[in-house]
């Protein structure tokens, strides 16, 4: 068993209240793909509410912003679940329900195995992630690090727009 689990969190200010017309799309797709996640290899957890799902929570002070964590055993298996699933059509359609991010609003850290993130923490290294850029502390999937006790070089940088915003 490895020692380390990857955690992940992504923020993103609606352009809309969460059950609005507007997010009625993003809304109809937050099921389905949150089933898809916790079905996919590797899946550790993903932070939810009694609803099962993270839409009431905000972070950041913004009242806008909603927030998703999850808790992956690796990079590659997050990387397989946000790139080659249907959770794709949610990444392509996210203008019509989020603004543009000015700076980055995912971030990947490695945690220790058996224990779980809290927003507070993800809200930490995604402000780390902004001040410095990605660093072993907070990083992406465009800059990946190495587990903490690996002796692989981390994997090939992802392409995908998702993983940083276009300046």
């Amino acid at each position: 068993m490895a020692n380390y689990w990857l955690a992940q969190m992504n923020v993103a200010r609606a352009l809309a209240p969460p059950d609005s017309p507007q997010l009625a799309g993003f809304a109809e797709m937050l099921d389905p793909v949150n089933a898809l996640a916790d079905a996919a290899p590797g899946f550790v957890w993903r932070l939810q509410t009694e609803d099962g799902n993270a839409t009431a929570l905000r972070v950041l002070g913004d009242d806008m912003m909603l927030v998703n964590m999850s808790v992956w055993e690796s990079l590659e298996a997050l990387g397989s679940f946000v790139y080659e699933t249907s959770h794709r059509n949610v990444m392509r359609r996210r203008r019509e329900w989020f603004e543009r991010a000015a700076e980055p609003y995912m971030v990947l850290w490695w945690g220790d195995a058996g224990r779980l993130p809290s927003v507070a923490e993800g809200e930490e290294r995604l402000l780390h992630l902004r001040r410095h850029g990605p660093t072993p502390h907070a990083f992406t999937f465009r800059a990946p690090q190495s587990a903490p006790d690996s002796v692989e070089e981390p994997g090939p940088a992802a392409t995908d727009p998702w993983t940083c915003p276009t300046p």
